[in-house]
């Protein structure tokens, strides 16, 4: 056996500037002047959890805000714009799963976001992808610490009954390929418009459009 493991949301759909928006619509909800631009929510995303990255960024400035609270407006905001705004399949994605299938390759989701998240997203990509298409979807209640925790992958395999030598994680951020790395697992880099200019180092390779042909060696080296 082998596995393919989607490792967050924006490597399916290219959410990126969506929640930058979110952030930046509920930090005007709850009275901040803050504003992030492109290159400002870029360089925050070296590390995972929005939430962290509120309490970081009012820290910084000084402030004592709700950073808990703020980032579960912003949770609301981005899962209403998924839904109103939409998305599509970033590319290659939708081939790589079908010829996943049809080689027998088993296909996770494997997030450290939230099951209300996954959800949204999830509901606006269908009919082309939904929960069926994975034969396991995680998220962020299943483990304790969030990506570049590895934590989240070792429940995937845990749960899948597959060997690191015989997963590949696509990720787009460089606190997912460090968890897919600490994990064992190895990574294709499948960066977003925000993260072009992360490091990925860690990672086996780094694609722009994704390939399922590739992918799929991968697994077969992997073995």
């Amino acid at each position: 056996m082998s596995a393919i493991l989607f490792g967050s949301i924006s490597t399916l759909a290219d959410t990126s500037e969506l929640q930058r928006r979110a952030f930046n619509e509920a930090f005007q909800a709850h009275g901040l002047d803050w504003n992030w631009s492109r290159d400002d929510y870029a360089s925050m995303l070296g590390s995972n959890g929005g939430q962290n990255r509120i309490a970081d960024y009012a820290s910084a400035k000084g402030i004592d805000v709700d950073a808990a609270e703020v980032h579960a407006t912003k949770s609301s905001i981005f899962q209403e714009l998924l839904g109103s705004v939409g998305v599509s399949p970033r590319a290659g994605v939708l081939d790589t799963v079908k010829e996943a299938r049809q080689q027998g390759v088993s296909l996770g989701f494997v997030t450290t976001t939230s099951p209300e998240n996954v959800a949204a997203l999830l509901s606006a990509l269908s009919p082309d992808l939904s929960t069926d298409s994975f034969d396991i979807v995680v998220d962020k209640t299943s483990v304790a610490d969030v990506k570049p925790d590895p934590a989240v992958y070792l429940y995937a395999l845990e749960q899948l009954g597959e060997d690191v030598g015989t997963v590949v994680a696509i990720e787009d951020n460089q606190g997912g390929v460090q968890a897919a790395s600490a994990a064992g697992i190895s990574c294709v880099a499948f960066p977003n418009e925000n993260t072009a200019d992360g490091d990925f180092s860690a990672a086996t390779t780094t694609v722009d459009t994704l390939d399922a042909e590739t992918v799929l060696a991968l697994t077969k080296e992997a073995r």
